[in-house]
């Protein structure tokens, strides 16, 4: 049942409201801003509706009451006729959940209010999580697996050194959130903090980019300027994808991180290094230097301390709470209310290989919350490679699929998908793994069998299945 704060002096309203919304909603009348007040701090109701025309005072006095009781954290529904219709909007525009038109229509104002309640539900299972999930000083971290606790038990010990510190991980596990981590958790969380990719800038100005330049330092320069290292100042500089860095940029980091200081280009005058340096990469820094690519001595002098950032599919415990994390973030973002993710979805979502990593994941749960019909997020919502994905992780231990003892479940577009995807390997099996007469004998194109089977182990689709001798040979 939702309960309604009925904010009004229009005792006729309350009687109105009570009859036509239903058994599924309580309204509570209150004729004054104290008894509102209160009611809002015990905690007895679920929305606000604040009726513009019927209350104290002058018309700024009501605005002013009204803008106090909406910076409660209840959705509030400014009710008004259509000569405050104006006024309406502009109490929404500062923070009200949405305008109903007085006299109200029953149905519409039945899903602002579910909707307000949705909202407010979401907001609260969002804050749960954070704190449930989020390390103090850990920024947007999410995770409880084991492999998450020993990254925050090392962000913790090496927050107030000066000594570099290595992230390591594949291409969207959250290397920088770490490196914000280590930052936020130290004595310099009140000094700049200079993100700056290495990959992304051109070989030609990185030097300048770095350290700065000097007025007439090379063609093209019309003043002097500040480089990252500069801007980073007492704070810290996070330097990504430092695999990426030419030889040639490699020997002037290198001598930055022995010397302590620096120039910038087209001056003589050394600046003092005072900022704490986090590097990041997805390469392995190993082997590019066993393969000359990067310098040892280098590479020796930023690996100080090393700190993994898991793969998403290491921690598949983790993918619950990072999709539910999404879900309320977008849900709110594209204001389109969702209530949760079904138990099919979920699953599909914890057997998925995510070679993206959390990137990946945020953008298919954007994908589907702006997808979905509905106020659950369901499997048949999820891409594509998702659910194509999830069929193929249900082949049995040889890679066959027995038709006849397939039993569907789930959508009706997940059933539909398993199904073909079953067939089209059974075809492969049934042909010797020729495609071509596989995808004739179920009158389909050869490039329609590939893509069915694409995400299946190739064991298990390409390799034809032996001949049984009869026992009497």
């Amino acid at each position: 049942m939702i309960t309604i704060g009925l904010y009004t002096e229009d005792r006729t309203l309350h009687p109105l409201l009570s009859s036509a919304l239903g058994k599924d909603f309580k309204v509570q009348l209150q004729l004054d801003a104290d008894g509102m007040e209160e009611l809002i701090q015990a905690g007895e109701c679920d929305v606000l509706i604040l009726d513009l025309n019927s209350n104290r005072g002058t018309l700024q006095e009501r605005i002013g009451c009204s803008q106090r009781l909406i910076e409660s954290n209840l959705p509030a529904i400014i009710m008004a006729d259509d000569s405050l219709r104006s006024t309406a909007f502009e109490l929404v525009r500062a923070g009200a959940f949405a305008y109903c038109r007085r006299p109200p229509s029953i149905r519409d104002l039945k899903t602002m209010l579910q909707r307000a309640c949705e909202t407010t539900l979401l907001k609260r299972q969002l804050q749960t999580v954070q704190q449930q999930v989020v390390k103090p000083g850990c920024d947007q971290i999410i995770g409880t697996s084991p492999q998450m606790e020993r990254v925050y038990q090392l962000v913790r010990s090496v927050t107030n050194l000066n000594a570099a510190v290595l992230v390591t991980g594949e291409s969207g596990t959250g290397k920088e959130l770490i490196a914000r981590a280590i930052h936020n958790l130290g004595s310099r969380a009140n000094k700049p903090f200079v993100a700056v990719s290495c990959g992304a800038i051109p070989e030609t100005l990185i030097e300048a980019e770095l350290f700065g330049h000097e007025k007439g330092a090379f063609t093209g320069t019309v003043g002097a300027r500040e480089g990252y290292f500069e801007q980073a100042a007492d704070g810290t500089l996070f330097l990504d994808e430092i695999g990426d860095l030419s030889l040639f940029t490699q020997v002037k980091l290198l001598r930055v991180l022995q010397q302590m200081e620096f120039n910038r280009l087209g001056s003589s005058r050394t600046i003092p290094l005072r900022a704490r340096l986090v590097f990041a990469t997805h390469q392995d820094l190993a082997k590019l230097v066993a393969e000359g690519k990067f310098r040892q001595d280098l590479y020796y002098r930023i690996n100080v301390m090393s700190i993994e950032s898991p793969a998403l599919q290491d921690r598949v415990e983790d993918i619950g709470l990072i999709a539910r994390h999404f879900l309320a973030k977008y849900s709110e973002t594209f204001q389109k209310p969702m209530q949760g993710i079904e138990p099919d979805a979920l699953e599909m979502l914890q057997s998925y290989s995510w070679p993206g990593n959390v990137r990946e994941l945020e953008n298919v749960m954007q994908r589907a919350i702006i997808l979905a019909p509905g106020n659950t997020l369901r499997a048949a919502d999820l891409t594509i490679n998702i659910q194509d994905e999830s069929s193929a992780n249900q082949f049995n231990s040889d890679g066959v699929v027995d038709i006849a003892d397939y039993h569907p479940a789930g959508s009706f577009e997940r059933q539909l998908n398993d199904y073909k995807v079953k067939l089209a390997v059974n075809a492969v099996r049934d042909n010797n793994g020729n495609k071509t007469l596989a995808a004739r004998s179920l009158c389909i194109s050869r490039a329609y069998l590939h893509r069915l089977i694409r995400i299946a182990e190739p064991e298990a689709t390409l390799e034809p299945t032996p001949i049984r001798q009869s026992a009497t040979a």
